[in-house]
């Protein structure tokens, strides 16, 4: 048996302890880990769930790497087209990773109505348009049918919608700028679908429909699109498979990942990181300044005790690791505590959406969260360690403490 652990734990369980000057320490010190360790573990949960819905986004209306013409390269519109006769379509074998590549083009335009103007970027998509990352965002009506003749079905944002005054099988009157910029054609689209995904730069902008209006309207031919958008399996890979995607196309062609197009919002996420390592810091240090106190007073409480088991022959490491023992008990009470409620309060975000967000300012209508089950276990146990080692020092006290004096201790 181990009799540290043995004293620790009538320690523990004596009614005398709970009656103990220690006692609101003690509680004191257990509230404060739980609630650090709530803090640490929603932090966390939040910061990476906003990192990968926003990321999610950006790649369900882009893809992950953009392979278009040169002179396309800082426009939202497609220009010059490209032939889908390429080695890379419409599979992408040459490069691993690459789970998806699908032909598109853009194309700026207005939608009037009798109230008001809006000016839009139509995106035409054929039968290989991966519908499956829009449909998560469609909040009435259905996906356009590209696989058969030209369609004049589109799905609108709902943001654009509201702007317009329109409602879902509405006929919207849509005008193209001709490319010699003398006159416009008129297009008149269905509204089979209304989506929302809450990003602010995509909802005000976008339109999605049938390629085949944008060939059409530019002079293409069928077999030329304005851009490929291309979808890998891992998105920290990103900038690895974005290099050998681009050694691997003509040298006419440029690509460019999600990363560099969309810079500033990724580079306001990398922000989070930071964010979510000073709240382990501080939850950390907060926790590890409570035991150590709650330690010195449990030390104080048992000093007549220190003394005796050392006149017995205990050693000094013997008594530190009783106390030892006595706090990491502590320190699994505050983490069950916290990890409980942690838990109960993200389930409850994840699946009612009790917090609401900003769309404009954080790109999502609610607080997404991220349940990692490593994520908590190591926070746990990154808690149980560092606190551990650092009230190793605290508890050296007890090397002062001489037999003679504690026994008399009162």
């Amino acid at each position: 048996m181990n009799l540290e652990y043995f004293i620790a734990k009538r320690l523990v369980t004596t009614k005398k302890d709970k009656s103990s000057v220690s006692s609101p320490i003690i509680k004191i010190a257990i509230t404060a880990i739980a609630i650090g360790v709530i803090m640490m573990i929603i932090s966390v949960a939040t910061g990476i769930g906003l990192q990968k819905k926003i990321r999610d986004k950006v790649s369900a209306f882009n893809g992950h790497v953009i392979i278009s013409n040169h002179d396309d390269n800082q426009s939202q519109v497609s220009t010059v087209p490209i032939s889908i006769q390429q080695d890379f379509y419409p599979t992408f074998s040459s490069v691993t990773g690459v789970t998806h590549i699908q032909a598109v083009a853009t194309k700026a335009a207005m939608i009037r109505t009798e109230a008001t103007v809006e000016g839009i970027i139509f995106k035409g998509v054929g039968n290989d348009y991966k519908w499956d990352n829009i449909a998560e965002y469609l909040v009435e009506g259905e996906l356009p049918n590209m696989t058969n003749k030209l369609t004049d079905d589109v799905v609108i944002s709902q943001y654009l919608a509201k702007r317009l005054n329109l409602k879902l099988h509405d006929v919207c009157r849509t005008y193209f700028i001709k490319q010699d910029n003398q006159g416009y054609n008129l297009r008149s689209f269905k509204i089979v679908g209304i989506f929302n995904s809450g990003f602010q730069e995509f909802d005000a902008n976008f339109m999605l429909g049938d390629l085949r209006h944008v060939q059409k309207i530019n002079k293409w031919e069928k077999d030329e699109v304005g851009s490929f958008e291309v979808f890998l399996n891992d998105f920290s890979q990103i900038e690895q498979k974005g290099q050998e995607i681009y050694k691997e196309i003509p040298p006419t062609y440029n690509s460019i990942t999600i990363l560099d197009k969309y810079y500033s919002i990724f580079e306001w996420l990398k922000l989070f990181d930071f964010n979510i390592i000073v709240i382990l810091v501080v939850m950390i240090l907060v926790s590890t300044i409570n035991m150590i106190v709650a330690l010195l007073v449990l030390i104080l409480e048992r000093t007549q005790m220190i003394g005796i088991l050392k006149a017995v022959g205990a050693s000094n490491w013997n008594v530190r690791k009783i106390f030892m023992y006595n706090a990491g008990h502590l320190i699994v009470r505050g983490l069950l505590w916290g990890n409980a409620i942690a838990l109960v309060l993200l389930l409850l975000q994840k699946y009612f959406g009790l917090i609401k967000l900003d769309p404009e300012n954080y790109y999502v209508s609610e607080a997404p969260v991220d349940i990692n089950i490593l994520y908590i276990v190591l926070i746990n146990l990154g808690t149980i360690i560092i606190c551990l080692l650092i009230l190793i020092i605290p508890s050296y006290i007890i090397t002062k403490i001489t037999p003679v004096k504690a026994i008399r201790f009162d």
